[in-house]
């Protein structure tokens, strides 16, 4: 009986042992908490850095958008290209505060799975031993038990013991389970922090073509000027004549070519062939948006289209399938290609640097028109460019939308 006894209570003590905490707390355990709290520290400190960052990305963009309401001259000019490299270099500093921060959160996360998968390994061992226990007293009949007891009081008492063992061994399992899901949880939560950390890096490289941009828009402009206020505003006057003329040519042409294909296709004219429209440079950053608020040259002119981000020399391809209606080689000033398409819907692409096509000619979806450019100084860049990109607009009826609504 008493061999019986010690085996039920060496198994009710090794339960005990896993239901408390202080079990599982080994010089390992306390050393990995110790590193996930001082990385916790570390991530708080770097969140603080990118709130004051923001704070300060905010004052910026208040300013800036204070300068674009005054009257259009060198100076405010000047200072909006400053305004717009300060917050740009300021979005830098937050995105690599955003990597430093998620690789930080990455490894406090590796290690919080590591922890968890301890907590299961031990609570697994212990359960193993229970059951081992449970095994050898398993050996024992019934009736020896009940012979080895001095009364039924006795033997009841043990059975009870049994019960609470049962239970405890059901309370083990249950959390091993839970420990189980908060490390299938945080597997997720590490996976979705290394594609944010990716996100971070490709944000980060695109923010330092774009101070790049910015910074050679603000050398040119202080080259062409020469620092002239007389110099600006004649470069300015002539940069809205382009962008006039260009919008009259381009509403113009659109109606020549619609009515010479009306009169060849019958009533109805042209129809659109295609499943929809296709990038016209692979997707890239938006560098300025249709009507953009924050577009530096707005007030000169609307901003009647999206800026995409594009190399100089991209490949540009047709996004339909349609007619050239427009093939503006204008040197070094603003070229351009207009296409038509059916239902009313007609593309024009910008700061073009090459033309690969010309007047009345049918171009397929995704066949290359050209090559783009608005690298400033360059053929087909204009007066007034922000950098390499290709400005893309989208027509409807003659009537400027917004490109985003008819892109994929």
């Amino acid at each position: 009986m008493q061999k019986i006894t010690a085996k039920i209570l060496l198994s009710i003590f090794i339960i005990c042992a896993i239901l408390s905490p202080a079990a599982w707390r080994q010089a390992n355990a306390d050393q990995t908490s110790d590193e996930i709290a001082s990385l916790q520290q570390d991530i708080s400190a770097k969140q603080l850095d990118l709130e004051a960052a923001k704070k300060r990305q905010d004052e910026l963009q208040k300013n800036i958008a204070a300068t674009q309401s005054q009257q259009a001259s060198l100076k405010q000019q000047l200072s909006l290209l400053n305004d717009n490299i300060a917050k740009t270099e300021l979005e830098i500093q937050s995105t690599q505060l955003e990597i430093d921060k998620t690789a930080l959160e990455i490894k406090k996360l590796a290690l919080e799975i590591k922890q968890k998968e301890d907590d299961i390994a031990r609570q697994k061992e212990y359960l193993a031993s229970v059951v081992r226990s449970l095994a050898q007293s398993d050996a024992v009949n019934n009736l020896e038990i009940i012979l080895a007891h001095r009364s039924l009081s006795e033997f009841l008492n043990q059975v009870e013991y049994a019960k609470d063992l049962n239970a405890s061994l059901e309370e083990v399992l249950v959390k091993v389970k839970d420990v189980k899901a908060e490390l299938e949880k945080q597997n997720t939560s590490l996976e979705k922090s290394k594609e944010n950390l990716e996100d971070y890096k490709k944000q980060l490289e695109d923010k330092k073509a774009e101070i790049g941009d910015q910074k050679i828009n603000k050398q040119y402009v202080l080259d062409k000027t020469k620092q002239s206020e007389a110099v600006y505003q004649s470069l300015l006057a002539k940069a809205k004549a382009e962008q006039e003329n260009a919008n009259a040519a381009i509403v113009a042409a659109e109606k020549k070519i619609r009515q010479k294909l009306a009169e060849q296709q019958g009533i109805g004219g042209l129809k659109f062939s295609d499943s929809g429209f296709i990038w016209p440079v692979p997707q890239n950053v938006i560098t300025a948006y249709f009507h953009d608020p924050d577009y530096p040259y707005r007030n000169i002119f609307e901003h009647p289209a999206i800026d995409i981000r594009a190399g100089q020399g991209t490949a540009i391809r047709t996004a339909a399938s349609g007619y050239v209606a427009q093939a503006k080689d204008a040197g070094y000033g603003y070229s351009y290609i207009m296409i038509v398409h059916g239902d009313g819907l007609a593309t024009v692409y910008g700061h073009v640097s090459r033309i690969n096509v010309k007047v009345d000619q049918f171009v397929a979806q995704g066949e290359v028109i050209g090559a783009s450019g608005g690298m400033p100084g360059t053929r087909g860049a204009g007066y007034f460019t922000t950098g390499p990109h290709l400005h893309f607009e989208v027509r409807l009826n003659g009537i400027p939308v917004n490109p985003l609504s008819y892109l994929p």
